[in-house]
């Protein structure tokens, strides 16, 4: 069975830690790959035209160029409207949920201060992925809380 394809663009160094020493403990079947920040994103999801991730995990406060901005490319790129957007940010912010809903992510995770939570979190959108891809989409589904 092939690995899931996953990307994670975050500039935070512990917030990649976490994120890949999570995945190794819940012993999916992933192949993990991190960008810093949303121009190497959008460089990344040039070059891996035939071999696009799964999953992007998306932090919104990025340098050079921010999720929300990175989130307004990839929606208007026919080639990556079958990736499964996941906001995976600190930001509470009623806007930024609304505004990446609109954007068109599937789904916003706010980072859990609890390592147990954040497994789960990432357990949830990866096993059951489809449920974020497919219509209807709702705002107050939208959320992800565990």
């Amino acid at each position: 069975m092939a690995s899931i394809q996953i990307l994670l663009a975050d500039d935070d160094e512990s917030d990649r830690m976490l994120f890949t020493d999570a995945f190794e403990e819940l012993k999916l079947n992933t192949k993990i790959d991190m960008v810093h920040d949303g121009v190497a994103l959008l460089e990344y999801l040039d070059k891996k035209k035939n071999n696009l991730p799964q999953f992007l995990f998306l932090d919104l406060n990025m340098p050079l160029k921010d999720g929300k901005e990175c989130l307004d490319e990839i929606r208007n790129t026919l080639k990556l409207n079958e990736i499964i957007i996941a906001i995976f940010s600190t930001s509470a912010s009623e806007k930024d949920i609304e505004d990446t809903f609109v954007l068109g992510a599937n789904v916003y995770i706010q980072k859990p201060g609890d390592y147990t939570v954040l497994k789960e979190c990432l357990n949830r959108v990866v096993s059951h992925g489809g449920v974020y891809k497919d219509p209807p989409f709702q705002l107050k589904n939208f959320i992800l809380r565990i």
